[in-house]
């Protein structure tokens, strides 16, 4: 897992895949932003396996220490 975040958009990308993975992207579910309280997009692979999931807002989504780099 690899959580990746761009504070100039405040988005953050958890990744369940790595690097050798060979899966083929399928689809997104953008899940509903009123009952998420924001915008969530979980991303799939061809055969239906979660390999990601985008959180925008993520300041106020996710805890801070995820998001905040070590010093």
């Amino acid at each position: 897992m690899k959580l990746t975040y761009d504070d100039a958009v405040d988005a953050a990308y958890i990744k369940f895949t790595s690097k050798d993975d060979q899966s083929r992207f399928g689809f997104t579910y953008c899940c509903d932003p009123n009952e998420v309280d924001g915008q969530i997009h979980l991303d799939f692979d061809e055969d239906g396996r979660l390999i990601g999931v985008e959180v925008l807002n993520a300041s106020k989504k996710l805890p801070s220490y995820l998001i905040t780099p070590d010093v």
